[in-house]
């Protein structure tokens, strides 16, 4: 498949050099399932960003999108951080790499590291906001009216989703198994006290409670 002037329901997949190499290295680096995810949350964050009137960039959007899951990949499953923040600096690296402006990169950086925190991107630049609309439509069917039955049906028709709902847990289980502490206090704590045995999430009341300050 080029990845040339792709389109899917009126939205096209930026001609850039840097969103053709971008595109290269997440097919190259991470699997079928989070390469499809990826350009899938680029299509609908920007349809979302129609339905909301966004003015955004549309290549810094792709980047966002492009990026946001490579955390999950075997080499991060040791770092001890976040797999959101190993993704959102993987993009960083990537983008200084190719002398793109501090402003466009903090963008990016921050459309991926806030991309699990619900409540927050929504008020921030449009692309910030967009990724985040475009996971929580893919994944978790947040706004699943708002776009037609056809725009759905063109983008999974370009990447299709086969078993992605069992597919994608087990992605987040593999991502994050090794780093438990990592998800204190986020929405991936609820995967792995579904899937891994043994798991006990952070409780923040007991952790003020238990606390080394008297008072």
């Amino acid at each position: 498949m080029s990845i040339d002037l792709v389109t899917a329901a009126g939205v096209t997949v930026p001609a850039t050099q840097l969103a053709r190499e971008a595109t290269e290295l997440i097919r190259d680096t991470t699997d079928e399932l989070i390469y499809h995810h990826s350009r899938r949350v680029y299509f609908f964050g920007s349809l979302q960003g129609r339905e909301r009137d966004l003015g955004f960039d549309a290549e810094l959007l792709y980047l966002g999108a492009m990026f946001h899951d490579v955390g999950l990949n075997q080499e991060f499953h040791d770092s001890g951080r976040r797999f959101e923040v190993d993704s959102a600096d993987e993009a960083r690296r990537f983008l200084q790499s190719h002398g793109v402006p501090e402003d466009s990169v903090r963008r990016v950086w921050t459309s991926i590291a806030l991309h699990t925190t619900p409540g927050i991107p929504q008020f921030m630049e449009p692309e910030v906001a967009l990724v985040t609309a475009g996971v929580e439509y893919d994944v978790l069917g947040i706004g699943y009216d708002s776009l037609s039955a056809e725009e759905r049906d063109a983008v999974v028709a370009l990447h299709p989703r086969p078993d992605f709902k069992r597919r994608i847990l087990d992605a987040f289980t593999d991502g994050i198994r090794s780093k438990p502490d990592t998800t204190f206090g986020n929405v991936k704590a609820d995967v792995l006290e579904h899937f891994v045995p043994g798991f006990e999430r952070g409780d923040f009341v007991r952790t003020i409670q238990d606390s080394a300050w008297k008072e």
